[in-house]
């Protein structure tokens, strides 16, 4: 070989193991932990204490909980409304009169609706990573607009450990029992929380629901996931230490407020005047008061607490910290924890449009095709048998869009001229619009738009203030 073969050689070695440097095991490197397990086989390993740490966490920890009521609204809000699409406009009236009134009566559990289950849903989302909804056939003796309900169960009754083979040759996998196409046959739930100690009975067995009753709901990060991960995963350990330290520092702090200073004197000296007796520890403290002098002793010298303090270290050691939490959890900084000090009109937007960007592909992939969807379906089909509403079924079914609750701005002036001119120029329809809105503000929204359009920029300041006037009115 050449010197010329010898340079490109070496070369391409060197491109070679530049390019492979993160395989390497250098000195730099040896240290780095590396793993192939499969996700399901983490999640049957060690599923039950993450969630059970995740629970925990986000139950105690300020911050872990407005991470959820801040991914809670902004996922849901009022909720997910169904819009039906049908061409027939007394069918669709009647639709959607029926609808609303089983939307009141879904919750088998019976202490909510159909937007607060899909609140419920998103909660579980955040701190379990999954939920299992049931759909319930009623008798039509049960005195229901329709005779369907729904049940949340938690993810603890499906026990992510229960993996077995059975004999008809179907395999059951962190409680999920599949065929042999491998396609979901059935969940083998708890009959009763594992962890629920106010049911007052010693039977603990799993019962298997047929997958055609069961909604699983949770989000896939990879392929082949069969089981949710808590969405506070990757946060965890960032939140519990952060917790120790505040504790402890705390304790630093209290600990430094006890102590005004110390008197010390030669050995074998009488007591101190207002020395207290002795405690268990035969160590004895002067009783000081306020603004008290004291006469000394001959020999004796007071030394004043002067404890040390971390300074400027501990806001900057929480802020970083927090940066990195709200980074893992996918929540804004100032909506993780409520500091609006850095916050202006361009970072807060810019925030709250990274976090809808994220929020958009949850809504349509977890809430609408996991959930309203097949909700829908079976609603339609009850609706149909029990004779409510009328009308083929296919376009029953297929004929309906979701609308997520509109977000708002940091500035509702300029949302709404943003909004007016989409309508204007056939970017979105004006029922989009109105029906993104809550029930509240929908009159006042409607008038807004219409007097926007027809007046133009002119008449936006007034509009604004008959809006708000009619906001006002309706609440």
């Amino acid at each position: 070989m050449g010197i010329r073969d010898r340079i490109i050689a070496a070369g391409h070695a060197l491109i070679g193991t530049s390019t492979h440097e993160a395989a390497e095991s250098s000195r730099r490197l040896r240290n780095w932990p590396s793993t192939n397990q499969q996700l399901n086989t983490m999640i049957q390993g060690s599923g039950r204490t993450l969630l059970q740490r995740s629970r925990h966490l986000v139950n105690t920890n300020g911050y872990a909980i407005n991470a959820k009521e801040s991914f809670r609204a902004n996922l849901v809000g009022a909720g997910i409304k169904a819009s039906s699409l049908i061409e027939d406009v007394q069918e669709r009236k009647q639709l959607h009169s029926v609808f609303k009134r089983w939307m009141a009566e879904a919750d088998a559990d019976g202490v909510t609706s159909f937007y607060g289950l899909q609140s419920l849903i998103a909660g579980a989302l955040f701190d379990a990573g999954e939920v299992f909804v049931r759909l319930r056939n009623r008798r039509l003796s049960d005195s229901l607009s329709i005779p369907l309900q729904m049940q949340l169960i938690e993810a603890e009754q499906l026990d992510p450990s229960y993996t077995i083979k059975l004999p008809n040759g179907h395999q059951v996998r962190c409680g999920i029992e599949f065929n042999r196409m491998g396609k979901r046959v059935a969940y083998h739930f708890w009959r009763t929380h594992p962890n629920d100690a106010t049911f007052q009975t010693s039977e603990t067995r799993r019962v298997r629901v047929p997958a055609a009753h069961v909604l699983h709901l949770y989000e896939i990060e990879r392929p082949g996931q069969i089981r949710g991960i808590p969405r506070t995963l990757r946060a965890l350990t960032d939140l519990f230490h952060l917790d120790m330290y505040d504790e402890a520092e705390l304790d630093r702090k209290k600990i430094a407020a006890l102590f005004a200073g110390f008197i010390t004197r030669p050995d074998n000296e009488e007591s101190f005047a207002n020395e207290s007796e002795p405690d268990d520890d035969g160590i004895a403290t002067a009783n000081w008061r306020p603004g008290m002098m004291q006469m000394l002793l001959p020999g004796e010298d007071v030394k004043f607490s002067d404890p040390a303090d971390v300074g400027a270290n501990y806001e900057l050691f929480q802020y970083r910290t927090l940066l990195r939490v709200s980074a893992a959890l996918g929540i804004p900084y100032a909506a993780l924890t409520n500091d609006m000090v850095k916050a202006n009109y361009s970072n807060t937007r810019a925030a709250l449009m990274e976090q809808r960007r994220r929020m958009a592909p949850l809504q349509q992939n977890i809430l609408v095709h996991q959930f309203c969807r097949p909700v829908w379906r079976r609603f339609i089909d009850q609706a149909l048998l029990a004779g409510a509403i009328q009308g083929d079924r296919e376009a029953l079914v297929t004929q309906v869009k979701w609308i997520a609750p509109k977000w708002d701005w940091v500035d509702p002036l300029k949302d709404r001229q943003a909004e007016a001119l989409a309508v204007e120029h056939g970017f979105k329809s004006r029922s989009d619009v109105v029906e993104a809105e809550s029930a509240l503000a929908r009159v006042a929204d409607t008038l807004l738009l219409s007097l926007w359009i027809a007046g133009g920029a002119a008449g936006i300041i007034n509009t604004v203030k008959k809006a708000v006037s009619m906001r006002k009115e309706v609440a």
